[in-house]
């Protein structure tokens, strides 16, 4: 019997390649992080979150973040169908444009969306005469989000949906079920632990976002003013106890989400075992 060759190193060297980078690039600057904000007494901790124009900020993100992730919800899973399932001219390019903002400098795709839904924009003007603002509002806010995170949802889908054979669907048809029971007991729940995975992801990713939402929100206080704008301010105003909090609440928020969705998934997973 030949020995198996192994095309990456053994156990113990990969884990220890792995633990360190991962140390180095996602460890040690969340550990710095924690450390700096345990060097805040408790009562400036409170002092700083409770904020008003803080408070106002985390309730404008939370909310956009919120209504981005459930419109990539339901237009992730649609594309994520349509190119899994369908076979069209352009597919590789709209495959392809899926990744943009992957690629794309946030910085560069806020300008590009507020020039776009600017009332002289090539959208934007469109909408003018029924008295519809985007850029440097609200919405603005929504469709950025939705612009860089949309991603996320679709990547996670795609995989799972190739590997649901139709057979499976073409049986239950054939059984006699209808196309809403088919999606709801066959497709729904195969895809479910991907789709959480897509929309946590999604949503944490809104929540963080920076250089796209600063130039379509117009950043005004306590309307359009998001935390990582928040953020940014306190830095600039060498404030760094401030930003180490407001930061920490987001760092565990997010760790907390993505733990909550991994038990999720693990329990959904589980079921579909059984």
């Amino acid at each position: 019997m030949t020995k198996s060759t192994r095309v990456l190193p053994g156990f113990t060297l990969s884990l220890g390649l792995g633990v360190f980078y991962l140390s180095i690039i996602v460890l040690l600057p969340a550990i710095t992080l924690v450390m700096q904000s345990l060097q805040i007494t408790w009562d400036k901790f409170v002092f700083y979150i409770t904020d008003p124009r803080l408070l106002s900020s985390f309730r404008v993100t939370f909310l956009a973040a919120g209504i981005a992730t459930f419109f990539n919800l339901l237009l992730g899973l649609l594309l994520a169908w349509i190119l899994v399932r369908y076979q069209f001219p352009g597919k590789k390019l709209i495959d392809t444009l899926i990744d943009l903002p992957f690629a794309l400098p946030t910085a560069v795709a806020g300008l590009t969306l507020s020039a776009l839904f600017a009332e002289n924009g090539w959208i934007g003007q469109w909408l003018v005469p029924f008295d519809i603002k985007i850029s440097y509002t609200f919405c603005g806010i929504i469709i950025a989000m939705i612009f860089t995170s949309i991603p996320f949802v679709i990547r996670t889908l795609q995989p799972v949906l190739e590997d649901l054979s139709p057979e499976f669907e073409e049986a239950a048809e054939t059984l006699g079920a209808t196309r809403r029971q088919v999606f709801l007991r066959i497709i729904l729940p195969h895809i479910t632990p991907a789709l959480m995975i897509g929309v946590a992801l999604s949503f944490v990713r809104s929540l963080g976002e920076f250089g796209a939402v600063i130039f379509i929100a117009g950043n005004m206080p306590y309307e359009t003013e998001v935390v990582s704008l928040m953020i940014f301010t306190y830095i600039g105003e060498y404030n760094y106890p401030a930003a180490s909090a407001v930061a920490m609440l987001i760092l565990i928020t997010s760790l907390l989400l993505l733990l909550i969705v991994q038990l999720l998934q693990n329990y959904y997973g589980k079921r579909l075992k059984r």
